[in-house]
């Protein structure tokens, strides 16, 4: 039990990708052994962080279940992981969706050895993300969860995919090569990769620089905000925020359901939780000062997001643009605790704070919940074009139930998890952003806009003859995969006091 507990985050780390090894040696033609192990395993990291989640104790200071071990000692970067009330919630999100992305990918029928591997090398790279309180240890997780999801978009996507996934993997790695650049120019700065430690010197540190060992200084300033703007271009590319978003739309369009839903689930949520772990500890006065500019982009993506995905015919490309619209709220709740440092206006800054957290994790829910709808659909009929459905409410009613509670998710019905952390991100920005939160109320307003035709094209009116005859419910195996993210958004849209708890007392510490 003590190794278990002194190691728990490390077995959670791993264990995906010691499992994916094992699946790379079963037999190729074996399918369903494949398939039922790779599944089956992926619930050890789930019931370890369930684990993880009841024993995290939200009441003490600091970092918890820390590991720390010398990495790369001649520059000071180590092996060390910890988490809090930011962090546990997302890898909670991120054991919890991989399994059930794994149990929607039976449909897959090439390379099926392949495929559920790099599902759990994936989830390997999105836990290392979360866990990590080392900087060049963050970037290494980084850059691993790149190349399975460029693999799985390019092998197993549909249409476009070669496209989709070039165009996913050199907007991200445009961005990671400032991010690259600025933590070893922090590291050089610090003498040390290590979070903690940065977080404590970096801040303060105001004497010159001496430029690669030349005649020549920089002052402490001007290299923050180019390692400021570093960070926020790489982490704005992978939320995505306006204009760096249009890699989403044909990434999420092409990818297969599975890797849609872990796309819109977690992937999307480095970037905000490289805001909130980095942007805002390490850079408070440069974050402050920009803090408009940040909310102008949140506001922008939350409108421009909503008219775009209002525009579409595409069911996936719909589902694509909303994730533009939901993760805007996000980077508004961001963009206010940073506008409201050091103010009497941080009690607001904190709800706002609060409600990003949340909306991180509930758009997880809900995003996922919808791709894989949306690939159900796609399955029974090989079209996403919403022109091509109409009426097919009495041909699969329980689809069309399961359907319109998701989407009432994502919307932002009261009662539902939605609803949540968009009322706390619109209430704590509204004094500090009040014009900004005015106008992302436009986009409020399309959100509604959008969900009401996705669901009529596709669940009401007349019914499109074609599909007489054609089985187009959901099946027990796809029910099974969706009911836990239904019974999350009814929780935390009831009851969402077990989860802010949680959030609450690490932003209380870190920006309270």
């Amino acid at each position: 039990m003590g190794f278990l507990e002194n190691h728990l985050l490390s077995l959670i780390l791993f264990t995906p990708s010691l499992t994916a090894a094992v699946v790379l040696f079963l037999p190729r033609e074996r399918l369903k052994v494949i398939r039922w192990f790779a599944f089956l395993s992926s619930l050890i990291p789930l019931g370890l962080s369930l684990w993880l989640w009841f024993t995290y104790d939200s009441t003490l200071q600091g970092y918890q279940f820390v590991e720390s071990a010398i990495w790369y000692e001649a520059i000071d970067s180590s092996y060390h992981l910890g988490v809090d009330g930011i962090s546990v919630p997302m890898v909670l999100l991120t054991t919890l969706l991989t399994p059930l992305a794994l149990l929607i990918s039976w449909n897959i029928k090439e390379n099926v050895r392949a495929y559920m591997a790099l599902f759990l090398f994936l989830e390997t790279g999105m836990l290392g993300v979360f866990m990590a309180l080392d900087l060049l240890l963050f970037f290494v997780f980084w850059e691993i969860g790149l190349v399975p999801m460029y693999f799985l978009i390019n092998q197993w996507g549909s249409g476009n995919k070669e496209y989709a996934s070039l165009k996913f993997l050199i907007y991200t790695m445009a961005g990671s090569l400032g991010l690259l650049l600025a933590i070893q120019l922090i590291g050089v700065t610090s003498g040390t990769f290590d979070l903690i430690q940065i977080t404590e010197t970096w801040v303060s540190l105001d004497q010159p620089l001496t430029l690669l060992g030349l005649p020549i200084t920089l002052s402490i300033g001007v290299v923050k905000k180019i390692a400021f703007w570093a960070f926020v271009i790489a982490f704005a590319i992978k939320v995505p925020i306006w204009p760096f978003h249009t890699w989403l739309p044909d990434a999420h369009t092409e990818a297969p359901t599975a890797g849609s839903m872990i796309l819109a689930g977690v992937l999307l949520k480095l970037g905000a939780y490289g805001f909130l772990r980095m942007v805002l500890p390490l850079y408070p006065l440069e974050a402050k000062a920009y803090a408009g500019v940040l909310g102008a982009l949140a506001t922008l993506a939350i409108i421009f997001g909503a008219f775009a995905s209002w525009g579409q015919d595409d069911f996936k490309r719909l589902v694509a643009y909303s994730s533009v619209n939901h993760m805007g709220f996000v980077v508004l709740g961001i963009a206010a605790a940073a506008f409201a440092h050091g103010t009497l206006s941080s009690a607001d800054a904190v709800i706002a704070l609060n409600g990003a957290v949340l909306q991180m994790f509930n758009h997880g829910l809900s995003a996922a919940g919808m791709f894989l709808l949306a690939g159900v659909i796609y399955d029974r009929t090989h079209t996403r074009l919403l022109k091509d459905f109409g009426g097919l409410f009495p041909l699969a009613p329980i689809y069309g139930g399961i359907l319109i509670f998701t989407a009432m998710a994502s919307l932002g019905l009261p009662g539902l998890n939605g609803f949540v952390s968009e009322f706390l991100v619109v209430r704590g920005a509204w004094p500090i952003l009040t014009l900004y939160t005015a106008l992302s109320m436009i986009g409020l307003l399309i959100t509604g806009a959008y969900i009401m035709k996705g669901i009529k094209q596709v669940l009401h009116g007349p019914l499109n003859e074609k599909w007489l005859g054609h089985r187009l419910e959901i099946n027990q195996r796809e029910v099974l995969a969706i009911a836990p993210l239904m019974v999350l958004m009814l929780l935390i849209g009831v009851w969402p006091s077990w989860i802010l708890e949680v959030i609450n007392k690490t932003v209380l510490r870190l920006f309270g």
